[in-house]
């Protein structure tokens, strides 16, 4: 019968020609053999690659190298730090209290001089006429009061006095002559016209004499009084300018203190207001700090502050805040508050307008169950931390106190001695479950 070859051809087979069909066919079933070996070897090795992949993968996980916080106790501060300058908590100035001369200086910058101490003497002739003038003025004023209440002066009062009695004698003779015509009149021995101009005779003294008592009993008006009481107010405000110069033609120190700014020569022209000297005591120095504005709001009276000045390191002084501020302000490219730092040691030696450094504890948690603040993330509004619990990372939950730029307090979450991770040596991020490696 036909057969077919591997091609599909169809022959009729011989003796010959079956033992070469044959040959083929057994040459041909061992080449697909090796083809479909070879398929299954690829897809094994990739199999393995997959796996060795896989494999790798979990092992480098296994190996993530984390650092390990143990939770203890310890005080948890919150502090801020700042630039501040040192200033006198009291300045004493001595300006020019007008144009005049120095006539002499009896102190030199930096001596520490007692109370009442002489200091400056300036030339007092000017201030001598202006006091002696400004005093003659309010004499003049409190005379023209004085004659306002009481109506005039003595010589007004005088004179009027007299004109007053003057008018009454008048006033009785012009009766007297009016009933004297009136009788005549009556018998026809004077004329209707006669007692007419006696009647307005007698008319014409009593109208002066009724201004005249008016005049004795008010010649001013209120408001010539108010004016008077003014003028009186003016010329004793100038006495007392005129005084209070006069006073600062000498200055002497009002307390023991040190003499920091000087700048004032005997026979030197000092123009009115031009600052002569400056003392202090330096015993008593204060601070004044500015903080940025988002950290106001932790300041408070009576708060502890740490003083450092670079001209002698080493050394400490302490203070306290004595007052917050009340407002903000533009420094430079900062917003800022004002507070002031009262020195409890300065003892003398932080000098006024040096440059110092200060640290404001804002917050002290004694005893407390703190961890590295890098231990801390964020999220949604709370915060977790990736906590060691049998070789792996398990994300929990916890509550802070004060917390500082390095330090966390742990109020709920966390216990004594558990373990925490503050990150990995290779940056990669931390994720829960993940095994790890401790890594000091």
């Amino acid at each position: 019968m036909p057969l077919c070859g591997p091609a599909g051809n169809f022959f009729a087979p011989s003796v010959g020609s079956e033992a070469s069909y044959i040959l083929a066919q057994v040459t041909w079933m061992i080449r697909e053999r090796k083809e479909l070996d070879r398929r299954w070897l690829w897809a094994g090795a990739a199999v393995v690659i997959v796996l060795v992949y896989f494999s790798v993968r979990s092992l480098t996980r296994e190996r993530l190298p984390v650092r390990i916080f143990r939770v203890e106790r310890t005080s948890v501060v919150n502090q801020l730090t700042t630039n501040s300058r040192v200033e006198p908590e009291k300045i004493y100035d001595y300006p020019c209290p007008m144009s005049t001369t120095i006539k002499g200086v009896y102190v030199r910058e930096g001596d520490h001089v007692p109370a009442g101490k002489l200091l400056i003497a300036l030339d007092d002739v000017q201030a001598r006429a202006r006091l002696a003038s400004a005093e003659s003025g309010v004499k003049v004023a409190q005379a023209a009061l004085d004659a306002v209440n009481h109506n005039g002066t003595l010589e007004q009062r005088q004179a009027s006095a007299a004109e007053l009695e003057h008018d009454r004698l008048d006033v009785q003779q012009a009766e007297q002559n009016l009933n004297a015509l009136s009788k005549l009149s009556a018998t026809g021995a004077a004329s209707a016209g006669e007692v007419t101009q006696a009647r307005e005779q007698l008319a014409s003294a009593q109208a002066s004499l009724n201004a005249a008592q008016l005049s004795a009993k008010g010649r001013y008006s209120l408001a010539e009084v108010a004016r008077a009481q003014a003028a009186l107010t003016d010329a004793e405000a100038n006495a007392a300018a005129a005084r209070d110069i006069m006073s600062k033609m000498e200055y002497r120190a009002p307390i023991a203190g040190t003499v920091y700014m000087l700048d004032a020569a005997p026979t030197e022209y000092a123009e009115a207001g031009k600052t002569l000297l400056q003392m202090a005591d330096l015993h008593h120095v204060q601070l004044r700090a500015y903080f940025d504005e988002p950290d106001l709001g932790k300041l408070a009276v009576g708060q502890p502050v740490q003083i450092k000045w670079d001209a002698k390191p080493g050394e400490l002084w302490q203070g306290h805040i004595e007052r917050t501020p009340v407002r903000t302000v533009t420094l430079t490219s900062r917003t800022v508050g004002e507070v002031i730092v009262g020195v409890d040691n300065g003892d003398g030696q932080l000098l006024p307008d040096t440059d110092v450094t200060v640290t404001v504890t804002t917050s002290t948690q004694a005893d407390a169950i703190s961890i590295p603040h890098e231990a801390l993330y964020p999220e949604n509004g709370k915060t977790y931390v990736y906590k060691v619990v049998h070789g792996t990372l398990q994300k929990t939950l916890v509550t802070t106190g004060t917390t500082t730029l390095t330090q966390a307090a742990i109020l709920r979450g966390l216990q004594v001695g558990d373990e925490v991770a503050t990150g990995t040596t290779t940056g990669q991020p931390l994720q829960e479950g993940i095994p790890i490696k401790r890594m000091q």
